[in-house]
């Protein structure tokens, strides 16, 4: 076994259970089946998929198989990992929708050519009731409540409903149908995984190795990242919009990125922190090469450089020719409550996110401060309104 094969696989994982397994079936030359599932619960894939996909990608290079499952089937049960209230299921329609742009961001990372992409809905949805009964019998009760978050609920004396309880087993049995080797997946789906595990010890199967990685935070650097949280980088997003989110973080929050979104060593990051301290490596600039380098290696090098020059320009510069032009309805009167202009803009949803936002000394109209909450204001095409650090909209 190539050690420097073996020791890139083992970079930036939390945990690998059980190691000495892996290397078993490494030296044994296997091509190996290398499973990660992803449920369509929204349309976008963010910067915090990119890590477990990236560790996909690895096993794909070295010529194992990469299996990347769409859990179109788990998703109308919807995870409840990490929930403390139940997750609507979503309907047929909203699946299907939020799979359409899946493939084109996954084949940023995987080379489509060689990945096998199947729908767990080809192997649960014809299970019948004896079926479902027989697979059920082969988990306790206590083992599925072993989870924190069912622990948190029942101690809590919240609800937990019949379908939640079916969703670890279920994902577990895509790796029986499938026969997976290596599972991939967030610290936050351990027992997920673990449960595949067991369940392919009771259908006689070789169990299979777990590798975890770990979360990314989001840009607010309180929870991990996530769209419904409004705290993602999604691939979706303009090369532009995506660089300007990252220079958004704090300097706190861009060690984390450096480690786990680019690899860096620990060593690599403290000389970097030890410059920084020291007064020779701007911060500024530091955050700038480290949202080049990801925006480079998950939309492209024409973009990074592209969406480099324009954040300098708009914000270091403030040369607002580059900032996005938004025309207001006809109607608009020229005079009228902050809130509602922000509204217009879809810099908002609420009133309550505007006040906060104004509260915070975060909006301004034309380089100027609004701190009334009730501020009527005057606007004409030209005029700029600034929201937080990288929201800029002129006008017209």
């Amino acid at each position: 076994m190539d050690i420097k094969k073996y020791e890139q696989l083992l970079a930036g994982t939390v945990q690998i259970i059980p190691r000495e397994d892996l290397i078993k079936k490494l030296e044994s030359g296997k091509k190996l089946k290398v499973k990660l599932g992803m449920d369509p619960t929204a349309p976008d894939l963010h910067l915090g998929h990119t890590i477990v996909l990236s560790k996909l990608k690895q096993f794909q290079d070295l010529g194992h198989e990469a299996i990347f499952l769409i859990g179109d089937f788990t998703a109308r049960i919807g995870d409840p990992t990490g929930r403390l209230k139940t997750r609507p299921p979503l309907t047929q329609e909203e699946i299907k929708k939020n799979m359409q742009t899946y493939f084109e961001q996954v084949g940023r990372i995987l080379d489509p050519e060689r990945a096998t992409v199947c729908y767990n809905s080809a192997w649960l949805e014809p299970l019948t009731s004896s079926d479902i009964v027989k697979l059920l019998a082969k988990v306790t009760l206590a083992r599925i409540t072993e989870r924190d978050d069912f622990h948190r609920r029942i101690k809590n004396h919240e609800a937990i409903y019949m379908h939640e309880l079916l969703y670890p087993i279920f994902q577990a049995y895509d790796s029986v149908a499938l026969k997976a080797d290596v599972e991939l997946g967030g610290t936050d789906q351990t027992f997920n995984l673990l449960m595949g595990r067991f369940l392919q010890e009771q259908f006689n199967q070789s169990p299979q190795i777990i590798m975890t990685t770990p979360l990314l935070e989001g840009l607010d650097g309180k929870q991990k990242m996530s769209k419904s949280l409004g705290n993602a980088v999604c691939l979706s997003e303009s090369a532009n919009k995506a660089f300007g989110q990252l220079m958004s973080i704090s300097d706190r929050l861009m060690w984390n990125y450096f480690s786990v979104l680019l690899g860096e060593t620990t060593a690599e990051i403290s000389q970097m922190e030890e410059r920084v301290a020291s007064g020779n490596l701007n911060p500024m600039e530091l955050k700038k090469d480290m949202a080049h380098e990801i925006i480079l290696r998950f939309w492209s090098n024409e973009q990074a450089i592209k969406a480099r020059k324009n954040f300098e320009d708009l914000f270091q510069k403030k040369d607002y020719s580059k900032a996005q032009s938004v025309s207001l309805p006809k109607e608009t009167p020229e005079k009228l409550w902050i809130v509602d202009l922000l509204k217009l803009l879809k810099a908002v949803e609420t009133s309550s996110q505007a006040k906060r936002l104004i509260e915070a000394n975060a909006v301004h109209l034309n380089d100027n401060p609004v701190t009334d909450f009730k501020a009527q204001v005057s606007w004409k095409p030209g005029t700029i309104i600034k929201i937080g650090k990288i929201r800029i909209y002129k006008l017209k």
